[in-house]
């Protein structure tokens, strides 16, 4: 996969350079390449932005630099595929693990990190005619620029192409790889400042294992992200699986996935204090 960002602070992404998405663009695994958008500007103080029309606080990012710079980067793209643009921004669809599955499956990501007030629209209107543009929100919060932003897209893509991580399953247990959380993790000494290791975890039962993992799962989830359980495939739960919703507030009921708080009007039959 190539990848390639485009910034007027390049130093910022330096951390890219480092642990698991470095080593896997040392072994050719990723291109990872950043552009300077300054190198596209034509006066003495390489200036990228200006004052808005309309009045208003701030500066806006002149549209010529990033046409150049975007021109510049599609020109080392086949010319029959677009390449995909991410755009950093709070008015962008929001990053998750289900996106950054689709997007490893890109060939090139090129990402636009603005700053100031951000980009003048007209660059992200001439994009589409040569790439496929998608605005992206890592969160309902505002930063200083985009680069924080791709650095966090960069490392949950980066680590889904074959060869990042060395232990591929490892990324089928993680958080959000099936809705659940991740089940908490321990290692030695089994005793600790007078906390113990679960014992299941020390019998070498693998289905006892499992169990307890998986039970643990949608007590975590329940317990910090309760949005989460009501997009649970309720085809997909056994038995168990029931019941540890149950034991955590929720409740299967015709095809639905509810907070047992819900039972008395939604059902019609029973209320929590039953």
């Amino acid at each position: 996969m190539r990848l390639d960002v485009i910034s007027i602070f390049p130093e910022y992404l330096n951390p890219l350079q480092l642990s698991l998405i470095g080593r896997a663009a040392e072994d050719g695994i990723l291109d990872l390449n950043v552009t300077n958008l300054r190198d596209f500007t034509t006066d003495k103080h390489r200036k990228v932005d200006d004052t808005p029309y309309g009045g208003g606080a701030g500066m806006v990012m002149m549209p010529e630099p990033w046409g150049q710079a975007l021109d510049a980067v599609r020109a080392k793209a086949p010319a029959d595929k677009k390449p995909v643009l991410i755009v950093p921004s709070p008015a962008g669809a929001v990053f998750n693990q289900q996106m950054a599955y689709d997007l490893a499956e890109e060939e090139h990501l090129v990402f636009a990190c603005g700053r100031y007030e951000g980009i003048d629209e007209r660059v992200i209107e001439y994009a589409h005619e040569n790439f496929t543009v998608i605005p992206v929100s890592i969160g309902d919060y505002v930063l200083n620029g985009g680069e924080v932003a791709v650095m966090v897209m960069v490392e949950a893509i980066g680590r889904l192409i074959p060869g990042v991580i060395g232990n591929p399953e490892s990324l089928v247990e993680e958080s959000h790889s099936d809705v659940l959380l991740e089940y908490p993790v321990y290692t030695k000494p089994a005793s600790w400042r007078g906390r113990e290791v679960p014992e299941v975890l020390l019998g070498g039962n693998h289905h006892r294992v499992a169990r307890h993992r998986r039970d643990e799962q949608i007590k975590r989830t329940a317990d910090r992200r309760p949005d989460l359980i009501t997009q649970l495939d309720v085809e997909s739960l056994n038995r168990r699986d029931r019941d540890a919703l149950w034991h955590n507030g929720f409740a299967v009921v015709e095809g639905e996935i509810l907070p047992k708080s819900q039972l008395d009007w939604a059902t019609g039959a029973g209320t929590e204090s039953e």
